[in-house]
Parts: C-alpha cells; sequence; structure tokens
C-alpha cells in the first residue's frame, strides 16, 4: 500500500517531470520561430518581455487575488476554528501563520495565494466554514498550507511565464509571417514558415494543457501533504465530499483564480476522456480514492 510519503514523492517527480519538458519544448519553440523568420534576437527579447510582465503579476498575486476574490479579513474572534486550526497546523508545518481571510460566498471552498510562505493568505468562503466539521477543516487548512510549504505559487509563476512565452512567440510569428516580414531569402523558407505557423497555432493550446497537468498534480501532492500534515486523511476526504456535494459555484471565481480553489469553483457532475485534461483540478473521485488508499504509517 501506497504510504502518504511515497504519494508525495511520486508527485513531486512527477511535477518537475512536467515542468523540465515543458521548459525544453519553450525554448525550442523560441529557437524554431526565430531561425524560420532569421531573427536571433526574437528568443531572449521574448524572455526578458515575459518575465517582467508574470513576476510583476507574482509579485503583487493576494492583494489581485484577494480584490477579485471580495476577500476581507478574518479575526480570531469571529472565526476561532478558522483561525486556531490555522495557527495550530501552522506550528506543526514549521511554517509562518499566513493571514486569513474569508470570502461572503455560500459555495463551500478556499485558497492559499501569496508570493512566499511570509507573504502568504489563506482564504474560505462563508459556505466552507459553515458546513465543515473541525477535523474537516484542519483537513482544507493542511492543504492549503501544503501549497505553501511545497511553493506552489512559485511553481504556479514559473508555469505561467512558461505559458506567457509561448503565447508572446506565436503571436509574433502569426503576425510577422503574414506581414511578409523575416530577412531569409525568398521570404524564408516556405517549408519552414509553413512549420511555424502550425507550431504557432498548436504550441499555444499544448502549453495550457501542459500547465493544466501541472495544477492537477500539485492538487494531488497537497492532498497528500495535507493529510501527513495531519495524520487523518479521511478529514480532507470528507471535506472533499461536501465541498463537491454544492452545486453553488463561487460567485467571483474567474478562470485566472480557478486553479487556486481546492475543488473547481465553477462545479460540475463526473467527467472522463478527454475532458480531464482541460480540468484545472483532477476529478475529486480520483482524488477520494487517493486518500482513502494511503496510509500514514
Amino acid at each position: 500500500m501506497a504510504t502518504l510519503y511515497t504519494e508525495q514523492s511520486k508527485n513531486i517527480w512527477k511535477t518537475w517531470f512536467l515542468m523540465t519538458g515543458f521548459l525544453v519544448v519553450v525554448i525550442a519553440l523560441g529557437w524554431y520561430f526565430g531561425f524560420a523568420l532569421d531573427l536571433p534576437w526574437l528568443l531572449p527579447v521574448a524572455v526578458v518581455f515575459s518575465l517582467i510582465m508574470n513576476v510583476a503579476s507574482y509579485w503583487w498575486s493576494d492583494k489581485i487575488v484577494l480584490k477579485m476574490s471580495g476577500a476581507r479579513p478574518a479575526s480570531r474572534e469571529k472565526f476561532f476554528d478558522f483561525y486556531t486550526a490555522t495557527e495550530n497546523l501552522a506550528i506543526t508545518a514549521g511554517l509562518p501563520l499566513p493571514k486569513l481571510y474569508v470570502i461572503d460566498d455560500p459555495s463551500p471552498n478556499a485558497f492559499a495565494t501569496g508570493r512566499d510562505k511570509d507573504h502568504a493568505v489563506v482564504a474560505a468562503t462563508t459556505g466552507l466554514l459553515a458546513i465543515l466539521e473541525r477535523n474537516e477543516l484542519e483537513g482544507v487548512v493542511a492543504h492549503e498550507l501544503s501549497h505553501i510549504g511545497n511553493r506552489d505559487m512559485l511553481l504556479s509563476t514559473v508555469v505561467v511565464v512558461l505559458v506567457g512565452f509561448v503565447a508572446i512567440l506565436s503571436d509574433f510569428f502569426l503576425r510577422f509571417s503574414f506581414s511578409g516580414g523575416g530577412d531569409r531569402d525568398n521570404k524564408g523558407n516556405a517549408i519552414l514558415i509553413v512549420v511555424g505557423i502550425a507550431l504557432a497555432i498548436l504550441a499555444p493550446i499544448v502549453a495550457t494543457l501542459i500547465q493544466l497537468a501541472v495544477s492537477r498534480k500539485r492538487e494531488f501532492l497537497a492532498d497528500a501533504s495535507g493529510a501527513l500534515l495531519t495524520r487523518y486523511p479521511e478529514g480532507l476526504a470528507k471535506a472533499l465530499e461536501k465541498i463537491s456535494a454544492s452545486g453553488v459555484p463561487v460567485a467571483r471565481a474567474s478562470n485566472a483564480t480557478a486553479h487556486l480553489y481546492i475543488a473547481n469553483p465553477f462545479r460540475g457532475g463526473r467527467v472522463s476522456g478527454l475532458h480531464k485534461l482541460f480540468l484545472t483540478h483532477p476529478p475529486v473521485e480520483e482524488r477520494l480514492a487517493a486518500l482513502r488508499g494511503m496510509s500514514v504509517e
């Protein structure tokens, strides 16, 4: 039987495998577009531009996300269980106590954000705090603290940089090639240009699929890490069952913030086949099976 430690190690390995492959593909794509258009400066310029744009978003990520979600600070007096559960688990995890926020929304959900463990935020909806028992709430909080401890915010930013890089390169290549740009003889090799156009159309789709795959792996990892922190996987499993049973979407969730939540904020029924590739979160059934198949020994 898989233990929490082996499950955590497996998911870390899979995530970094995806990230390494992603980085290699992105660099190769930038090189090819520059070669096809005979523009050797294209790759470094696109990298610098994408980094500047996305690092700025990363630095102020907590403020941006909290504003978008309509969150407000959670006081210890009014949200005692939420506050003390987070306080106790943060001590156990060796993390600073994150800032706590609540979102006035009947849909049960939660997320963590912030650029690092010293500037982290954990937010929960009032709907979540109303329906969970203490051990279930601890499971959710442990999951979010695991995102902080595993530095998922940094990893998400790296992925966003790479996806943005692909989008910028693809858009530039399409605009430049159709405008007749480039210095290669005879307007460039026709085969190179045709292949480049196909790559420019398909690459953003593939990049987004890889981004979603990384997001799903990090959710599995946070589940395993959170269960390891509480030593009680069933608490998180029961919480996920209650969250998934609600058919109410989070009112102020958006495509830009959906990957942050512990469960899909838009809701939806069972998924299968190719549909799984376009999800920010693994199907709840798979997460429950993984949690209940683990051993804390």
